[in-house]
Parts: C-alpha cells; sequence; structure tokens
C-alpha cells in the first residue's frame, strides 16, 4: 500500500522554524516528482513547493521563496521541507504529495506560526 506520513509539525512562534518530513513507502519513489501541499481552514489546497525525482530542479509558491527548502533523500525515500522566518499565515496543514497527485496525500501535519 502507498503510504505518505508527513511529521515535524508544531507550534512555533513568528520567526521560528520547523522542518517537516514526509517518509514515503509502497512506491518507487525516485521516480516521482514530489510535492509539498497545504490547507489553511477554510482555505482551498495549495501549492507550497515542488522537487523533481531528481532532487536537481525545485519550484516554490513566491511567498514562501527565500524562506523554505525543499529536498529529498531518495535512498531513504524521504522528502524535507525546511521551513524558516515562518509567519502566522504559514500556519495550515501540511501534505505531501506526487505531481498530480495520484498517490493521495496521507494524513498531513499541522503547523501553527503564532504572532
Amino acid at each position: 500500500d502507498v503510504q505518505l506520513q508527513a511529521s515535524g509539525g508544531g507550534l512555533v512562534q513568528a520567526g521560528g522554524s520547523l522542518r517537516l518530513s514526509c517518509a514515503a513507502s509502497g512506491f518507487t519513489f525516485k521516480t516521482y516528482y514530489m510535492k509539498w501541499v497545504r490547507q489553511a481552514p477554510g482555505k482551498v489546497l495549495e501549492f507550497v513547493a515542488g522537487i523533481n525525482e531528481g532532487g536537481i530542479r525545485t519550484s516554490y509558491r513566491d511567498s514562501v521563496k527565500g524562506r523554505f527548502t525543499i529536498s529529498r533523500d531518495n535512498a531513504k525515500n524521504i522528502m524535507y521541507l525546511q521551513m524558516n522566518m515562518l509567519k502566522p499565515e504559514d500556519t495550515a496543514v501540511y501534505f505531501c504529495t506526487d505531481a498530480l497527485e495520484v498517490l493521495g496525500r496521507g494524513q498531513g501535519t499541522q503547523v501553527t506560526v503564532s504572532s
């Protein structure tokens, strides 16, 4: 079975940092473009960052550029999201998934940034 387990969320003050992890299993991780998406209460799901299969090409939504860094370790089947200089507007549940979301999103991890 495909499993995408996001972890590392928590409560942090504005300006703080968190590192999210996504542990993947049940599929050939290294052959998938992967991404982080998030959903804040009452808002639509939005793209946060993406990384290609080899981990060379990355992309970010404008509001997180310069603050977030996406990476992956294909040997360990794990994807990461390093989040620095967090803002209250980053508060959301963060999910990991593939480019077309055919693998599902898993349970997600809550990130709460207090002002």
